[in-house]
């Protein structure tokens, strides 16, 4: 008759399999915020423990296999410093523990405990009783070639942060050697001692340690904020983790500690947040073998060890669970032509053919169109520019209206006014305004600050654009701002419809006022001057499309347009807090790089796009067919500082705990079925098709900075062409615009783009078309990524965004066409600045 294994249950399969229980439940329950908090708590309890749960020492030496027990009668009591160098060592492993060097650090420590043991002990025994696991257990080699593997499954195969793995690594080592007793080769530094018999002296001085740690964070750092039941219930956790280690080790090795441990890391591991399907598969594989050396490591007479197995459903499970969700997500897919993406690119084609059709053929009627549109004569030296557009193949030549727009508030004021206000703004203390002076016959741009000396290349880029058109574009006078906010609001018309009289004036006052409000919310700034009538709806697109309740962006325009979307003022860092917001209000004519719609900056194409890290180098771009099959995205948590708990509604924290699923909130889909689509709610996201995670966590007070520090998993820095090897790449504002931009543009890949600012290049682009729009909630980043990597007519239609987008940069994105459009903008500004020139009416 069969007979159970469970019916004579060895108390070390007892005690390794509560080790491995409450070690996965210690792992399931940490996090960085409470980490040390609850060592501190653990150790305060395990004294506790000891008593409550009771000592089961093995007197019986035919039940003590491998290694001495840690209760050797040969030990001698704990010394002062023996103790100190064990709390140390606990303290340090705590520290990095806590900021998340675990993952890498417990695999590296069984190789080279077992290695230290062979070194420091004479009488060491092995046990393995499988031939499989024989190496894995019992040779340096073996276990090296395990852990090495372990490491290599782990998440950012970033091997610069391995270096730093010496310092807890030698602190347990010496750990481990002053707990192991028996026969030592040599001598030894620090006494031996019985852990056991010591535990409440040691546990005294690994609490006023952490205690100190504790108070330096406080006062370097402050706290990042927690749970207190959940802080308690993982100092619990914990006491007992080490409680059950300890009786396990004593009668087998103290490598079953690492093994433990490692295990638990690579179990729990989520294969619902894994990049790579080879991760997920891996990260199982991975437990399995850790899991087999810790059962191998047990005596081979321990009873029912065999039922230790029972755990490696702890990453089976989950793995199996994950599968299904990602083949059930894939087949609720719309893949037939009925996708509300199809008819916007349809649509959008049919927007750009209007675009490049429409332009003039020929000076005449450049001139002619000029003056149907601003109902005024081009500028003095019109045709000269006309003539260098069309030598140069410009394929835009009429459509500058956001140029002449934002210039047009202005011509109330006389040319003499017009530079008095910019000299008068510029000397007007902490206006941190650049005042550049170019000369015609020199082609040259001089520029000064009352205090700054890096005027981040604007002189070196101005001059590169102009150095063949000596004496031939007219000497002109401008300020600039160097800060990626914006800074000009123009005071309104009391009359005008809804967005003209954003840039009308209602008198020619030169009056202006200059008011600091960074670090703190502008959205009463930004929209103040917005029309209050309901007639601010925002217009509608010419092609409308269904959309099935999903905000798939149709009209830009009215997208980013900050008056008819009083929900932004939630839903963005330059809203809630920018980092600098320096504003002028007046009729101060201020270049800027980007600005929202209520604006009156004039935008200029920033000298950042020809930065070395955001040109584009086609050597490090890889082909469609081998992109990785994701949307990709790392950076900085720039877009606002973070001054309060409102950095969660910033756009790119926003973003960023959307693609990593870190609010679990529900997700919208598209489903179709017998020939209907509809949305479905999920919340399921398919992390294979996201690399998304910031690099740096900056810009924000120091207890702000540890909360998200703890609340984001982070990424290490990438090559700066990571981005080019995966067919989706998102881009975002910053402080202010992404000079990454351009860089995605003219790559391979096809660029999801989110904005709430105004660029030079918006007439020239065309979404739908050059790049993937999203809109600012974000709500149908799930839908868009699912179906242009998940469909093949998706994925036919991504490509071709990605070659039209490449194309069209090639032809009206380069050096030259921005040179064409700062030519056309310097002429608009020659006139408006002409001493000469009057008030037009």
């Amino acid at each position: 008759m069969w007979k159970s294994p469970f019916g004579n249950i060895d108390p070390i399969t007892i005690s390794t399999a509560a080790a491995l229980l409450c070690s996965i439940f210690t792992q399931r329950l940490a996090a960085r915020q409470s980490e040390l908090w609850s060592e501190a708590i653990g150790w305060l309890l395990l004294p506790i423990v000891y008593r409550v749960v009771g000592r089961k020492r093995q007197q019986d030496d035919s039940k003590t296999w491998g290694e001495a027990p840690l209760g050797n009668p040969e030990t001698q009591p704990a010394t002062a410093a023996s103790l100190w160098l064990v709390s140390l060592s606990i303290v340090t492993f705590c520290i990095f523990r806590a900021e998340g060097f675990m993952i890498a650090f417990f695999p590296i420590l069984t190789p080279l405990l077992l290695a230290a043991q062979r070194y420091l002990r004479s009488d060491i025994r092995t046990s393995a009783d499988s031939r499989f696991f024989s190496p894995f257990v019992n040779t340096v080699w073996g276990t090296a070639v395990a852990a090495l593997f372990v490491i290599l499954t782990m998440l950012d195969w970033d091997f610069r942060w391995y270096t730093l793995l010496i310092i807890p690594g030698a602190g347990l080592l010496v750990l481990f050697d002053v707990l192991t007793s028996g026969n030592i080769k040599g001598s030894r530094f620090i006494q031996p001692f019985d852990i056991e018999n010591a535990i409440m002296p040691l546990a005294v001085r690994v609490v006023i340690l952490l205690a100190i740690l504790l108070g330096v964070e406080k006062v370097a750092f402050d706290f990042a904020t927690s749970e207190p039941f959940m802080t308690l219930t993982l100092g619990l956790a914990k006491s007992l983790t080490w409680h059950f280690i300890i009786q396990t080790a004593r009668n087998s090795s103290w490598r079953t500690v690492t093994t433990t441990a490692t295990f638990s890391i690579v179990s729990t591991l989520d294969p619902f947040v894994q990049t790579l399907d080879t991760q997920a598969v891996s990260h199982v594989i991975a437990s399995f073998l850790v899991l087999g050396q810790v059962i191998h490591i047990l005596p081979r007479q321990a009873a029912a060890k065999s039922a230790l197995w029972v755990f490696s459903l702890a990453s089976i499970v989950p793995f199996i669970a994950n599968t299904i969700a990602i083949q059930t997500a894939q087949s609720i897919l719309v893949h037939s032509q009925e996708h509300p993406i199809t008819a916007l690119i349809h649509n959008a084609k049919a927007d750009f053919e209007s675009l490049v059709n429409r332009q003039s053929m020929n000076y005449t009627a450049a001139h002619d169109e000029y003056r149907r549109r601003y109902v005024v004569d081009p500028p003095p030296g019109f045709k000269a520019w006309h003539e260098y557009a069309t030598l140069h193949q410009s394929p835009i030549i009429d459509d500058f209206d956001q140029l002449y727009h934002s210039i047009s508030p202005l011509w109330k004021l006389s040319g003499r006014e017009v530079n008095k206000i910019m000299t008068r703004v510029y000397e007007t203390k902490d206006s941190d305004l650049w005042f550049c002076t170019f000369t015609s016959d020199q082609a040259q741009t001089s520029c000064s600050h009352p205090y700054r000396t890096a005027d981040r290349n604007i002189q070196n880029y101005l001059n590169g654009m102009f150095e063949n058109l000596r004496g031939v574009i007219p000497e002109v006078k401008f300020l600039i701002n160097h800060l990626d906010e914006p800074r000009v609001l123009f005071p309104p018309s009391p009359v005008g419809d809804f967005h003209s009289g954003l840039n009308r004036t209602s008198n020619a006052s030169t009056e202006f006022t200059l008011e600091h409000r960074g670090g703190e919310p502008v959205w009463d700034k930004l929209t103040k001057f917005c029309p209050t009538q309901q007639s601010t709806r925002p217009a509608q697109p010419d092609y409308p499309v269904e959309g099935y309740d999903i905000p798939f962006v149709n009209n830009l325009t009215a997208t980013i347009d900050l008056c008819s979307h009083p929900e932004y003022s939630d839903l963005n860092g330059l809203a809630l807090s920018p980092t600098s917001f320096k504003l002028i209000e007046g009729l101060v004519p201020v270049l800027s790089c980007g600005v929202p719609s209520t604006m009156s900056d004039f935008v200029y194409p920033p000298a950042a796009y020809i930065e070395p890290g955001f040109r584009y180098d086609e050597a490090g771009d890889v082909d469609w067919e081998a992109k990785r099959n994701n949307l990709y995205w790392a950076g900085s948590t720039t877009g606002g500082y973070a001054n309060n708990d409102k950095w969660r509604y910033y756009h790119r924290q926003r973003f960023v705990m959307l693609a990593q699923n870190l609010e679990r909130k529900a997700h919208y889909y598209l489903t179709e079925v017998e020939g209907v689509v509809s949305r479905v709610t999920s919340l399921f996201l398919n992390s294979r098709l996201y690399d998304v995670g910031f690099s740096r966590i900056l810009q924000c007070e120091k207890d702000n900075c540890k909360d998200q520090s703890a609340y984001f998993p982070t990424k290490p820095w990438s090559d700066k062409d990571r981005p080019l090897r995966s067919k989706l790449v998102f881009d975002l504002d910053g402080n202010g615009i992404s000079g990454r931009y351009y860089k995605l543009l003219a790559s391979k890949s096809v660029p999801l783009k989110q904005t709430l600012l105004r660029e030079w290049h918006d007439e020239r682009l065309v979404p739908w078309v050059h790049y993937i729009p999203i809109s600012q909630e974000m709500e149908e980043v799930p839908e868009i990524v699912a179906y242009l990597t998940g469909t093949e007519t998706g994925e036919g239609l991504a490509r071709e965004v990605a070659e039209e987008g490449r194309r069209w940069f090639r032809k009206a994105l380069r050096d030259v066409d921005r040179g064409v459009y700062m030519y056309r903008l310097f002429l608009e500004l020659a006139r408006l600045q002409d001493v000469e020139r009057p008030p037009w009416e």
